[in-house]
């Protein structure tokens, strides 16, 4: 596979050298040749083209800068495209991006999820007591015919962010309050991913400032470590 794509570079990097040292009506010239092969060969073989990833890859590049330097644009795309669609050459790229991240999902093992109508119990009975702990909401469920075990509890209040006692109370109580009180100091960050042309994935860091929603690009890079994540943190407090 490897030694495949060389060839492929190397051939398409042989041919773009070629072509700066012929003339322009040569290679008007030699267009028209190439046409009329190409309509012959699809008269004789009547059977659709399948071409390999590398082929479809180097094929959606040059498609891309056509239509970005031609000056009819998407016009001018469809008449350079013979044996494809415009519109299936420049999908290719994107088609390959989505095979990338495609995968199997993996069989859940453990013990199965407990019922909704019971998770939602749960929530209510802490988000209503909030001074009763995992033991004393398990107390309360047992209660109401349940058996449902403390880890079980513990892990349904940790899903949806509900913290433990004492926490739970004074959370539910000030979090918004002290949110709003500090919002003009506070910034928020994450990540997003793009696919570079070798389908390489970029990360970009931003970050954004609550009160104003303006975002602050950081950098970008392929590998985001803790290193690099504090280093731009510390130039964007800079």
């Amino acid at each position: 596979m490897l030694w495949s794509v060389i060839a492929q570079v190397v051939k398409v990097i042989l041919d773009a050298l070629s072509l700066h040292l012929i003339t322009d009506p040569d290679k008007d010239l030699e267009l028209l040749v190439l046409r009329q092969q190409i309509r012959i060969l699809e008269r004789r073989v009547g059977k659709p083209v399948r071409p390999s990833r590398v082929e479809k890859l180097l094929l959606a590049l040059g498609a891309m800068q056509l239509k970005d330097r031609a000056r009819s644009g998407q016009q001018g795309l469809k008449n350079s495209l013979i044996l494809f669609k415009p519109a299936t050459v420049l999908k290719w790229p994107r088609e390959l991006v989505k095979r990338k991240w495609t995968f199997r999902r993996q069989t859940k093992v453990g013990r199965p999820r407990i019922a909704v109508e019971l998770e939602l119990l749960i929530i209510r009975l802490a988000k209503e007591n909030p001074r009763l702990g995992y033991e004393k909401l398990q107390g309360e469920l047992g209660k109401l015919g349940y058996d449902v075990g403390i880890s079980t509890v513990r892990d349904v209040l940790k899903r949806h962010h509900i913290l433990p006692i004492p926490d739970r109370d004074w959370t539910q109580s000030n979090w918004r309050t002290f949110l709003n009180h500090y919002q003009t100091q506070m910034l928020a960050c994450d990540f997003f991913s793009i696919e570079a042309v070798c389908l390489q994935t970029v990360y970009v860091l931003f970050f954004i400032e609550l009160s104003t929603r303006r975002v602050y690009v950081a950098g970008c890079t392929d590998k985001p470590d803790a290193a690099w994540v504090t280093q731009q943190a510390r130039q964007m407090v800079w």
